[in-house]
Order: C-alpha cells, then structure tokens, then sequence
C-alpha cells in the first residue's frame, strides 16, 4: 500500500496511517493560539500496556462488561482489552484509524460520529487521552452528558479524564489569575494539527475541571467520583447514574 500525504483525512490520521504501514514516524505537529507548538509522534498512538501513563493503565483494569472505547484512533486501548477477553466496539470518525484497527485485528471498528451512533447499551464507556475534549465547547457538555447517559446501561460506568488548566493561570503565590469578565471558560481551546506541511481544520477541545465537571453531570442527573489524580493537573473521573 503507497503511504498517504495528503486527502481529507485529518493529520492526526495521516500520521497514525503511515505509521502503521509504513513505519513513518514523521512528527504531527500541534498549534494553539495559547501554547507554543508542541509536537507527537504517530508511534505514541500505538505504544502497549506497559508504555501508557497510570491514568490510562487504571481505567483498563477498571473497564468490564460491553465496553464502548471511544475516539479509538489506532486502537490501542480496544486492542489491549479484547486481548484481555472483553468484549469491546472500538468507535473511530477517520476512515483511515478504521482501517488500521481492522487490520490490527480489532473484531468490532465502528467508522461512526459518537453524537450520531445508533441506540444500544455498554456497561463502560471509555473516553480517555482527554476525554472531556469531545464536546468542544462548555456549551455542548450538557450534550456530551446526555448522548453518553443514552448508551449507558443503568448500572454501568463512563470513565474519562482531564485536567485543569488553572495552572496555566497560576501565580507563584498560588492565587489563579482568571477573567471572571472573559467570554469563554478558561478550559476551551482551539487547537490545529498539522503533518508533513498538511495543516488539519481548526477545532474547539474542551478541558474541565473536576469541580465543575461534578457540577454539569449532576444537572444531567449523573454522579461523578474521582479515582485517579496525575501528578500533573490531569485526573479520571467514573461517572454513573
């Protein structure tokens, strides 16, 4: 199979595409209007059990029942626990992630947008590397709430993670320097991919903190309990009814 530089398929995509066939570890770069350019590379999306950070590690060994991962990318996490004897759909909009889950091996690859997904019920319904980033906007979480409490069986669990970007605001003191005046919550950014010179669209992504992600589920008559606390802002919460 040639490599792919360039189609309507996002960076991110590109990069975990190449990847795999090809072992192209070309950087996908990521820009921010409030961060200088960071950068990741496509092998990142494929590291093991062993090679993903704690936060990720507990929500596998936490994940049962149907299990419903969403925004798989390459697949890793889905690969990880079908191995494992679960029973896991793995949910992907690229066409290209798709095609690299299925020929991973992953048996159940859904191409599909999650706020467009068929009705039917999971016991867990993973939403990891930032989960919360989905919904794009504090705006359409009472959104995210509802599709995810939609699919979610009555005595199941949602795991997804996030941080708290109020360190970005921090002073040396600890008081948090925030426009209480500012049109947007503090944790919605805008961010843009962009690989081999191919830059993605311009996308909302959405970080909350645990207080008032607790605040939002509750209004959507969802519990929210904290299990894992990162040592850099970032934490997973188990959200059920």
């Amino acid at each position: 199979m040639a490599p792919l530089n360039y189609s309507d398929e996002d960076p991110i995509s590109l990069g975990v595409f190449n990847y795999h066939y090809h072992r192209d570890n070309s950087p996908i770069l990521i820009h921010s209007e409030d961060f200088d350019p960071d950068e990741v590379l496509p092998s990142y999306f494929f590291r093991g059990f062993k090679q993903m950070p704690p936060l990720e590690q507990k929500a596998l060994q936490l994940a049962n029942g149907r299990i419903l991962d969403v925004g798989a990318c390459s697949g890793s996490h889905a690969l990880y626990l079908q191995d494992k004897g679960h029973e896991v759909t793995a949910l992907e909009q690229s066409a290209l992630c798709c095609k690299v889950m299925n020929d991973r091996g992953i048996k159940n690859v859904i191409h599909q947008d999650f706020f467009q997904l068929p009705q039917q019920q999971f016991d867990t319904i993973l939403l990891l590397m930032n989960g919360t980033g989905i919904a794009g906007t504090l705006s359409r979480l009472d959104e995210l709430f509802q599709k995810l409490a939609s699919l979610l069986h009555p005595q199941g669990q949602i795991l997804i993670d996030s941080s708290d970007l109020i360190f970005l605001y921090t002073d040396e003191d600890g008081s948090a320097l925030i426009d209480l005046a500012a049109e947007k919550y503090y944790g919605e950014l805008t961010f843009q991919t962009e690989y081999k010179n191919q830059k993605g669209h311009k996308f909302p992504w959405l970080y909350v903190d645990p207080d008032l992600l607790k605040e939002k589920a509750s209004q959507n008559n969802l519990r929210v309990k904290q299990i894992f606390k990162g040592d850099h802002f970032d934490y997973m919460a188990q959200i059920t009814f």
